[in-house]
């Protein structure tokens, strides 16, 4: 039997993802991405899932972190986006994060090497041709301008973008380990094995109130074009964190606790930079949570005030790009097909999921239903007990019908809760927020179970 290909646009995390599901599923696949063709703010190279911000994939504890339980549940699908994570995994304390050149290179060429899979280096101006019945659009945080106006003139919006950050890559061997140290947050061990996964740059308060000054002196890059854009909180650019008071980095990214300076273990720093291995080399470190719209000139000039990288030689600066994404409770149905033209699905951050794990589990899900549907079969959503279920159910019904629709990461508050227990096997009662580990785990449980389920269907 002849089966029409699925057409894909966006060589992503979720366009890609949504590829290999789709070919494995036995469908053939035209994955289209435009670079090198066409480039984009934030890419730098022409590898699919290409990790433009963070390597990091965030924690991998399936019992009690709801990104990790995600992880799980990709794996048991058997996602390539996962599988190449874990191969090429760096220490990152309990997170996951990867080598990103290795990442994407792992991914390129498993997809270029599946016999069902066609990619195509082109740009897919505006709607696609009329004549591709299953399209899947992954476009992602930069879909261009063409392709976003259809979009508005289509669904009839009237904003689809926000802004996002990346943060800055440093070289290793520029930071002055003197004053730094090796040690992840509480000696947590992660998957990649090591409980010394991140570098630490201390500050006393005096340190501390220059830097958070010169931050908030600092030129920014403003963008009049896109002045009425809002930020997404999840990735806000440190220097809008620091305009919300001097204190708030001291309670987000740059929070000191946890963490001993070997060299004064009785002095508690005021503040502290950590900094996460980016490649499998160790030879780049980005720095956490710094996401940054200060201007090139002067961003290696204020990060050099942190103490041990005073001499940091900078491997990427920070910048700052657009993201876009739609009213997907309005404008998607249950199988992420656009209602006003069902052949069109939607799949990654432009459905209104943030972060790249939540991507690539939407591009997974878009894969899987139209390879159904180009087969002739039905396959409903995974149930929201799952977290997969409870990502589909949030952007296409479960959002609070009156309020602003924003992106959303995956948490255990999209899940239908349970009742914690309230003693242990010894029978003893059991303290509050052991109670919280114990309920996060019982859905992590049932969440794995239902997916079981699911997949067996």
């Amino acid at each position: 039997m002849s089966i029409d290909p699925i057409h894909i646009i966006g060589g992503g995390l979720a366009g890609s993802e949504a590829a290999w599901q789709a070919a494995e599923a036995g469908v053939p696949v035209i994955l289209h991405e435009m670079r090198p063709v066409r480039g984009t703010e934030a890419h730098q190279t022409e590898g699919l899932a290409e990790l433009v911000c963070s390597n990091s994939f965030r924690s991998d504890d399936w019992e009690h972190n709801a990104v990790g339980l995600l992880h799980a549940e990709m794996r048991r699908c058997q996602s390539i986006i996962l599988s190449a994570a874990d191969i090429h995994q760096v220490p990152a304390g309990g997170a996951l994060a990867v080598d990103r050149e290795g990442f994407s290179a792992a991914v390129t060429a498993r997809l270029e090497a599946h016999p069902l899979i066609t990619i195509r280096r082109e740009e897919v101006e505006g709607l696609p041709p009329a004549d591709w019945a299953n399209v899947i659009v992954a476009t992602g945080p930069l879909t261009t301008p063409a392709l976003s106006q259809a979009i508005l003139d289509l669904t009839g919006e009237g904003q689809l973008s926000f802004f996002d950050a990346i943060a800055p890559i440093i070289h290793t061997d520029s930071i002055n380990m003197d004053i730094a140290w090796r040690q992840s947050r509480y000696d947590k061990e992660g998957p990649g094995g090591d409980k010394a996964a991140y570098i630490n740059c201390p500050m006393n308060k005096e340190q501390y109130e220059a830097f958070i000054q010169a931050l908030l002196d600092g030129p920014k890059t403003e963008f009049k074009d896109w002045e009425n854009v809002p930020y997404f909180d999840g990735c806000l650019p440190i220097e809008v964190m620091a305009e919300r008071g001097h204190e708030t980095l001291r309670w987000g990214p740059l929070k000191p606790v946890g963490l001993t300076n070997p060299r004064d273990p009785l002095v508690k720093a005021h503040a502290i930079i950590q900094l996460r291995q980016d490649n499998a080399l160790g030879t780049l470190y980005n720095m956490v949570g710094f996401q940054t719209k200060l201007k090139h000139g002067v961003q290696a000039d204020v990060f050099r005030m942190i103490p041990g990288l005073e001499n940091a030689q900078f491997a990427r600066l920070g910048g700052l790009h657009r993201n876009t994404f739609i009213n997907s409770p309005r404008l998607l149905d249950s199988g992420l097909r656009l209602k006003a033209q069902p052949r069109l699905r939607f799949a990654g951050q432009v459905t209104g999921v943030e972060g790249y794990v939540e991507s690539a589990a939407i591009g997974l899900l878009a894969g899987r239903f139209a390879a159904a549907q180009a087969l002739g079969q039905q396959l409903a959503p995974p149930p929201p007990t799952t977290a997969l279920g409870a990502l589909i159910d949030h952007i296409t019904g479960g959002h609070l019908e009156g309020g602003a629709f924003q992106p959303m990461n995956i948490n255990y508050g999209l899940l239908p809760p349970m009742e914690p227990p309230k003693i242990d096997h010894e029978g003893k009662k059991l303290p509050l927020k052991e109670r919280g580990r114990a309920k996060k785990r019982l859905m992590s449980v049932r969440a794995l179970a239902d997916l079981e389920t699911w997949l067996q269907g």
